[in-house]
């Protein structure tokens, strides 16, 4: 279980979570909903340690977050996270060659490239340059890139963020997959039908509070 316990933080003097209390578990799909600038996004990064509190802490597994090097990277190897646009995430020129990046710096096998790529569908696109993939391809290939790290987490901002109805169904599907293997999965969202087609746990926030906490759909109100 991932967790958070009376998060705080602040951008300068804005102050963007407040009191946030938070958990995920493996197997399940929890969505993070809410307006823009409800904290949505600066909840996730908190998630893999790319924030740090300003008070308050993070869990993973009933063990506190620490920030010094080595235990962020190996954080970061449990718990993905990737970004709303593709192009802040994609480095390398071919398909194989960003989707093994991680897996080689980690000393993981390249087998979880081979299986990260399968289970995103660009299985055959190994030598393709990345420049070259539409817009739900490199979001696909972007997820790739978390998958072949195996985590336990996966964190997802927006994920179906601009795509169309058939790169829309190919996230949902993608999604499932990744719970029926026993991930925890994360999304920030505000799209209703992403929500209802995958969630199993739903979060509200407004104005940096969780206002909502359930096992139902809710806008906030409820």
């Amino acid at each position: 279980m991932i967790e958070t316990c009376d998060l705080w933080f602040s951008y300068g003097d804005r102050e963007v979570l407040r009191g946030v209390n938070f958990r995920a578990r493996r197997s399940e799909v929890t969505v993070v909903m809410g307006r823009n600038g409800a904290g949505k996004t600066t909840l996730l990064l908190h998630l893999n340690g790319l924030l740090r509190p300003k008070r308050g802490e993070v869990r993973l597994n009933g063990t506190r977050i620490v920030y010094d090097k080595k235990s962020l990277f190996e954080l970061r190897k449990r718990v993905a996270i990737v970004f709303q646009n593709p192009e802040d995430q994609i480095i390398a020129p071919t398909v194989w060659e960003e989707v093994a990046f991680g897996p080689a710096n980690a000393g993981l096998s390249l087998e979880n490239v081979k299986k990260a790529l399968k289970l995103v569908g660009l299985e055959g696109y190994e030598n393709r340059l990345c420049s070259q993939l539409s817009g739900g391809e490199k979001k696909r290939l972007s997820i790739a890139d978390a998958i072949a790290m195996d985590p336990e987490f996966v964190i997802l901002d927006e994920p179906t963020a601009g795509l169309d109805q058939n790169g829309f169904d190919s996230i949902v599907d993608l999604i499932l997959k990744l719970r029926n293997l026993g991930k925890g999965v994360v999304i920030a969202t505000h799209d209703f039908e992403l929500a209802s087609r995958v969630g199993d746990r739903f979060y509200y926030l407004d104005a940096g509070r969780v206002v909502y906490e359930g096992e139902r759909l809710s806008d906030g109100r409820a």
